[in-house]
């Protein structure tokens, strides 16, 4: 089952030796007979047969039935992290998909081309991706406070680890936001990155950030608060831990706009809250590194359960 691939294996599994040079098949015919509805929405023959020929670059076994299944728990989960706003950005697909075709020595336009006479195609491809550096975020969402370690629990791991709280860095975080409308993305773009980049030099310091923010068209201040380097977004993750206190770090242009975030404050900590983070990071760490989290079938099939899917 495709919701079963290990979320380390998202990307990579595409990566063996030659894969993308010699596994390139005759394009899937198009057709638009519609095979299944997942909660009204609608799988045609046409993204079948794209999915069947992916699992063929893939050198995976399975035809329709694999395909349509993948397809139908893709809805699901596309559904569900809409709903609860845990979508990467479109950027962050772009640049995903980027990184693959640089790993296998390709320019992006020779990769579509590739995914296109395998009948795959690159939207299809990036839809897979979308979801794929989503549901993580979605079942992290859904779970991430579940099963907390209080107690003797907490005590006995600072004892296996020597009797002392491990440390770990605090931020107090605020979000810049030169808004773009999204009629108008394509057009000024570029634009507000170059004001938004320009502005980082100007930024006063996070006590008066709206203040300085009055002085921009469209911008938006957020307070994101407390964050421990363990709960940190991996987008923002690198770029925050370059940036040094009360400094700014680099901009990324996202769904909402250009933006940028303010680092307020940073310290290192070691009370009991920060222990059970970085003791939970830790867990979650090794069962990526053990396959896919566990939550993330128990979270897709109870979405499963509630869904209304009708065969064609």
């Amino acid at each position: 089952m495709g919701g079963k691939m290990s979320i380390l294996r998202t990307l990579s599994v595409l990566a063996v030796a030659g894969t993308l040079s010699v596994a390139v098949c005759a394009g899937a015919q198009a057709a638009t007979s519609v095979k299944v509805t997942v909660n009204n929405t609608v799988i045609t023959s046409g993204d079948i047969a794209k999915r069947v020929a992916f699992l063929r670059l893939q050198r995976q076994k399975g035809g329709a039935d694999e395909a349509k299944q993948q397809l139908v728990d893709e809805v699901l989960k596309r559904a569900e992290i809409a709903r609860i706003g845990q979508s990467v950005s479109t950027q962050d697909v772009e640049a995903a998909y980027a990184r693959f075709a640089a790993g296998n020595k390709l320019s992006t336009e020779q990769l579509g081309k590739i995914l296109d006479q395998a009948g795959v195609g690159a939207d299809h491809f990036k839809q897979f991706i979308a979801v794929q550096m989503s549901w993580p975020r979605a079942v992290n969402f859904r779970y991430g406070t579940s099963n907390r370690l209080q107690g003797a629990d907490l005590v006995k791991r600072m004892m296996e680890g020597g009797g002392q709280k491990p440390v770990t860095t605090e931020y107090f975080l605020q979000q810049v936001i030169f808004v773009i409308p999204e009629k108008k993305r394509g057009a000024i773009t570029a634009k507000r990155q170059a004001e938004a980049n320009a502005s980082r030099a100007q930024f006063p310091g996070c006590e008066t950030s709206k203040v300085f923010a009055a002085n921009y068209r469209d911008v938006s201040i957020r307070n994101l608060g407390r964050m421990l380097a363990q709960q940190l977004p991996d987008e923002w993750k690198p770029l925050i831990e370059k940036a040094g206190e009360n400094g700014t770090t680099g901009t990324r242009v996202t769904e909402k706009g250009v933006e940028y975030l303010a680092i307020c404050k940073k310290r290192e900590v070691n009370d009991d809250t920060a222990a059970e983070i970085v003791f939970r990071a830790e867990d979650i760490g090794k069962k990526k590194a053990e396959g896919e989290d566990p939550n993330s079938e128990k979270y897709l099939e109870e979405l499963r359960k509630k869904a209304q899917i009708v065969n064609k």
